[in-house]
């Protein structure tokens, strides 16, 4: 089975515990940009899908609830779940399906590090 490098992980483990203002909180920080960036929701639906295409900008994907399979060009499918970050290169082929249903914000924006903030989450192949 391959493995891919480019999925990244938000935890509690990794995050910063914030005391000013009287606050007690944990923050795991998630990218950082300079250039302007365009975040969004993404519901996929129950057998939902966002068809294979081509990024036209660095994009991150982070799941926040439900499951699902995303590919790349090599056309491995790799399970995704909440906590899960996928960064998509900019030309990168990639899709997102899901059987049961799926919520994701996604960050497309020129210039995107996610490895500068999030740890590397290791996944295998599914199919």
């Amino acid at each position: 089975m391959e493995e891919s490098n480019e999925n990244y992980q938000l935890s509690i483990e990794n995050g910063k515990n914030i005391t000013q203002f009287k606050s007690n909180f944990i923050i795991s920080r998630i990218i950082n940009t300079e250039t302007s960036a365009s975040i969004g929701c993404m519901y996929l639906e129950e057998n939902g899908v966002i068809g294979y295409h081509q990024a036209v900008v660095p994009q991150l994907l982070l799941i926040i609830e439900g499951e699902g399979f995303v590919r790349n060009e090599q056309e491995l499918y790799f399970q995704v779940q909440p906590g899960d970050v996928i960064f998509w290169e900019k030309d990168e082929w990639h899709e997102t399906k899901s059987d049961k249903g799926l919520t994701g914000i996604v960050i497309e924006s020129e210039q995107l590090n996610p490895a500068a903030f999030m740890p590397t989450k290791w996944i295998v192949d599914i199919f």
